[in-house]
């Protein structure tokens, strides 16, 4: 089956579902769910797979939480006074450091293919939340046309899988998280799943 992008492209079934869950995942990690996002959280349903479980989690969560309550974890986890408790930047987890080498290859990647920071965003373009809303946008072509796979898998790996799983392991570890434990795991399975699929 085949769906109709935004951009008018033919997507395939399973690239809308990959697309869309780098999309949800990424944008819980761009910015605190509000109260209609925790309400479609809260009537997601999984299966009986490792990554359809951790969903059932998720969404258990999400009915547990209010918009007060992610606003404050999200704050704890991720901003903080200083800084969060994690710094979900790859260029942080590649070297220590933010703004670093890893963020200008990032951007020397973006500018072919079309991807642009945009003007009201702030933060440096190495962001998690960004870099999976990009991968969505290769996939679903979001920036112009579907990437190949030879395409999304180079991204892939230069940019998420490089650092993005220990990231979402720390995350899953996190004592602070209650909404985002479960999404720390989602990420973990999913972006395992993504790395076998792209060796196959």
């Amino acid at each position: 089956m085949t769906q109709t992008s935004s951009s008018g492209l033919r997507v395939e079934e399973e690239d809308r579902l990959r697309a869309d869950l780098y999309r949800l995942v990424g944008g819980l990690l761009s910015r605190p769910p509000g109260r209609e996002t925790l309400a479609a959280l809260g009537g997601l349903i999984g299966d009986e797979s490792d990554l359809g479980r951790s969903v059932d989690d998720l969404s258990a969560a999400a009915r547990a939480a209010t918009p007060d309550s992610a606003v404050e974890e999200y704050q704890e986890l991720f901003i903080g006074v200083g800084r969060g408790e994690l710094v979900p930047y790859g260029s942080y987890y590649l070297t220590g450091f933010l703004n670093e080498k890893p963020l200008a290859r990032l951007r020397a990647d973006m500018a072919p293919l079309g991807i642009e920071r945009a003007d009201d965003v702030k933060e440096p373009e190495d962001h998690a939340g960004a870099l999976l809303e990009m991968m969505a946008g290769l996939i679903d072509g979001t920036f112009g046309t579907i990437q190949p796979l030879a395409v999304q898998k180079g991204f892939f790996e230069r940019h998420v899988g490089s650092w993005m799983p220990h990231f979402f392991g720390d995350l899953q570890a996190s004592k602070s998280a209650r909404l985002y434990r479960p999404l720390g795991r989602i990420g973990r399975l999913f972006l395992a799943l993504e790395a076998a699929a792209f060796e196959m």
